[in-house]
């Protein structure tokens, strides 16, 4: 059932999409030394801290987070919530490790650190796994949009898709970082309003906060503390906050769409302040990555024509990617589970380059394909045959007794399935071992797995193969007295013992 839109309604919709588009022309033409080459991706680094940590948090806070958040808690429980301990983590990780070595390069693409570190081969295999991450995802949050407008309003679904992409793909490709930022900025103030007006709302409905916790609590809803080791199963206090920690990390460590915000600031202090660029994202290792090292001295004003016009091109793939969604599962675990195939040996990759001296190309590029293999077998295997009800403990869905009801569809818990995916997957197979062990590992681990693979096969292979006969230039790597807080504080304060006293 489907609440129709009223006049202020509209207006409210229509207003939000023109002030995105405007953000589009009008950094067309402001700061026009910013409209071309890398700082048409890196917005000059001019960014201060707030915009670009709002833009982050508006990152996390997209149609995937929004929609399947509440939906995993209703169906599995709040333990999801403690991934509040584990963006701490990554907020640590991610400005400490990663972040100081990236910015101290100044690069406008995160891959060109794999050709600096490696070589132009590991770049290409880097860059290519990050676009086709990226677009897959990028086409269900679009879906998952569209979805809500035409759960909610009765809007045709895919008008909705049509219109959100190209909105998005319009101030992405005709304006800069800065657009895309900026247009976030607005977003997060837009999302805060709605999330304050929907909470005031039930908390009316239902008689207030102390009501609505007494029947999440009976409902069994808020149980946090699980301890149980076992990796097999979905939600533990152990997969949140390890394999979670590892999940996030590939996102927001070294991932470009998120890299690309903070890489913006004016200085790394500001950058290391909290840690829909996606499209522009897209552009900007297409152009870095694979236009500009064939072109001969290209001028800004063509390195700036083809980073709108690749900009303009991935955003009419991922509209059509969206129509691919209805192929997928549960929305959360599905997305998680893309960073966690593709992200996870991503991240072992680039850890590899940072933390390990002796890791040369040939032996990192073996770790890469082995986490990418076994990740991708694992990750594929659990989404066609699914872990049993023991692992996942599903809560009760009954809507009996409730005051408010309405008719809902699955679209806030899963996408609907293709009659095709959904008849391999209840034909009557026999289950077996691996079906209900390796294919039951929780979806959150499959980055630390993909990761931690990478990491120790790289490794291995480096060292069979010469790794520690190579000369790395130091820059490349992280320095433990620079980049790192707590060795610059102890940097500080070796100084001022060793000054002269008067």
């Amino acid at each position: 059932m489907s609440v129709p839109f009223s006049g202020w309604d509209y207006a409210v919709l229509l207003g939000m999409l023109l002030v995105w588009a405007a953000l589009g022309v009008y950094y067309t033409f402001a700061d026009g030394g910013q409209g071309s080459g890398a700082g048409l991706l890196t917005a000059g680094r001019g960014l201060t801290a707030p915009p670009a940590a709002l833009s982050l948090t508006a990152s996390i806070l997209s149609a995937v987070t929004v929609l399947g958040v509440p939906a995993e808690v209703y169906r599995f429980g709040a333990a999801y919530l403690l991934c509040g301990v584990t963006y701490a983590l990554v907020v640590i990780v991610t400005s400490e490790i990663y972040m100081p070595v990236f910015y101290r390069l100044r690069l406008a693409s995160t891959h060109e650190y794999l050709e600096l570190r490696f070589n132009k081969h590991i770049r290409l295999v880097g860059t290519v796994l990050f676009i086709v991450q990226t677009i897959l995802c990028i086409g269900i949050v679009i879906y998952a949009s569209a979805l809500a407008l035409n759960e909610v309003t009765g809007f045709e679904l895919w008008g909705a898709v049509v219109t959100t992409g190209i909105v998005c793909t319009f101030y992405c490709s005709l304006g800069s970082l800065k657009a895309v930022v900026w247009t976030d900025v607005i977003q997060i103030f837009i999302m805060v309003a709605g999330f304050s007006s929907i909470i005031i709302q039930t908390s009316n409905l239902q008689g207030g906060f102390k009501t609505i916790i007494r029947h999440a609590k009976e409902g069994g809803r808020l149980q946090f503390w699980d301890f149980n080791p076992s990796p097999l199963q979905r939600h533990t206090f152990w997969t949140i906050t390890i394999g979670g920690t590892f999940t996030w990390t590939s996102i927001y460590g070294v991932n470009q769409s998120q890299v690309q915000r903070y890489l913006a600031c004016k200085t790394r202090c500001q950058a290391k302040l909290t840690v829909s660029s996606s499209i522009n994202a897209l552009a900007a290792v297409t152009v870095e990555d694979l236009i500009k090292p064939h072109l001969n001295s290209p001028s800004q004003k063509t390195l700036s024509l083809f980073s709108k016009g690749t900009s303009l091109f991935y955003g009419i793939l991922c509209i059509g990617m969206a129509a691919l969604a209805s192929l997928m599962g549960d929305l959360l675990e599905t997305v998680l589970s893309i960073f966690g195939m593709i992200g996870g040996p991503l991240l072992g990759l680039f850890t590899l380059g940072i933390l390990n001296p002796f890791a040369n190309s040939l032996g990192s590029f073996i770790g890469l394909i082995a986490g990418f293999t076994i990740s991708l077998w694992i990750g594929i295997g659990a989404h066609i045959y699914p872990p049993p009800p023991e692992r996942t403990l599903p809560l009760p869905l009954s809507v009996a007794n409730c005051t408010v009801t309405r008719s809902t569809h699955l679209y806030w818990t899963k996408f609907p399935e293709h009659p095709f995916l959904r008849s391999w997957k209840t034909s009557d197979l026999k289950r077996t071992p691996i079906m209900d062990n390796l294919y039951s590992i929780s979806y959150l681990y499959l980055s630390a797995l993909g990761t931690l693979i990478t990491v120790f096969v790289g490794a291995v292979f480096s060292l069979l193969t010469g790794g520690k006969e190579q000369h790395i230039d130091r820059k490349y790597l992280l320095n433990v007295k620079e980049d790192m807080t707590f060795g610059s504080f102890k940097k500080i304060n070796e100084v001022e013992v060793s000054a002269p006293q008067n």
